[in-house]
């Protein structure tokens, strides 16, 4: 099974025409087929702008706005015809409203360290990497990596990006990846101890980068794709106002308001 947190196969590209950029128009290319990780009968596919494109941060902000993501120093996004179930997410952080629950979670964590690291190998983040790929994704592509396949996923060479460390009571506790952009955050991934999922670290570290985007100053929370019908991506509708790229319009969804199933 392909990796569910990295775009298809990059051999045998095909071109794909253009994407358009206030600066000029972007080559794009299509990846291989491969079966779909998150959907079971579905066959996935990944639009990449041209690994030769120089890039930097506000042109993959822009990029970003485009609905793309970036994985590693890829830049891509998911496009799968017929299929259009990966929809790109990102949250007003301004007008954030926290549910009961997250407000319980936050409660939780008022004791937390947070420190800011540049984005970096550090054997200590890819030793609690492993532990919760092997308590959290124990089969398929993620299973058993390695620290070249570690680099390859959370690590550019030109982007803004920060490992902010999460400590309770002196122990490491969660890292969660973000990109900085000049209109927002990006979450890219966040990884904690297993023993500590109890505390709900996941929620947790959402929330802290919504208050640092909001902190910042930054209008957005981009936080990658929502798949319809994949229970692992069904906790991104739970923080709302919600905006939703369809037919390459952003549209907002607030509480209580159910997120449309594509095709």
């Amino acid at each position: 099974m392909p990796d569910p947190r990295r775009p298809g196969p990059l051999g045998r590209l095909e071109h794909d025409g253009p994407v358009n950029d206030r600066e000029g128009v972007l080559r794009c290319f299509l990846g291989g087929a491969g079966p779909c990780s998150y959907l079971p009968g579905r066959e996935s596919r990944s639009l990449f702008v041209d690994p030769q494109q120089p890039m930097n941060g506000p042109l993959y902000g822009r990029l970003l706005d485009q609905g793309f993501r970036r994985s590693g120093n890829l830049v891509y996004r998911h496009h799968c015809h017929p299929c259009q179930r990966c929809i790109a997410l990102r949250l007003p952080v301004q007008r954030f409203a926290p549910r009961r629950r997250q407000r319980r979670v936050w409660r939780r964590w008022q004791a937390v360290q947070v420190i800011e690291r540049e984005a970096a190998f550090e054997p200590r983040h890819f030793e609690l990497y492993r532990d919760y790929i092997a308590s959290r994704h124990p089969e398929g592509g993620m299973a058993d990596p390695d620290p070249q396949q570690y680099r390859q996923f959370l690590i550019s060479d030109w982007c803004d990006t920060r490992f902010l460390e999460f400590h309770l009571q002196g122990e490491l506790r969660a890292v969660a990846v973000t990109d900085r952009v000049p209109r927002g955050l990006s979450a890219v991934y966040t990884f904690y101890r297993p023993d500590s999922h109890t505390l709900s670290p996941g929620v947790f570290t959402l929330l802290w980068q919504i208050h640092e985007a909001r902190r910042l100053g930054l209008p957005w929370l981009y936080l990658g794709f929502w798949i319809a019908g994949c229970r692992k991506m069904e906790y991104k509708a739970e923080y709302r106002p919600l905006q939703a790229l369809f037919d390459g319009h952003w549209q907002e969804y607030p509480a209580g308001s159910p997120l449309p199933v594509p095709p």
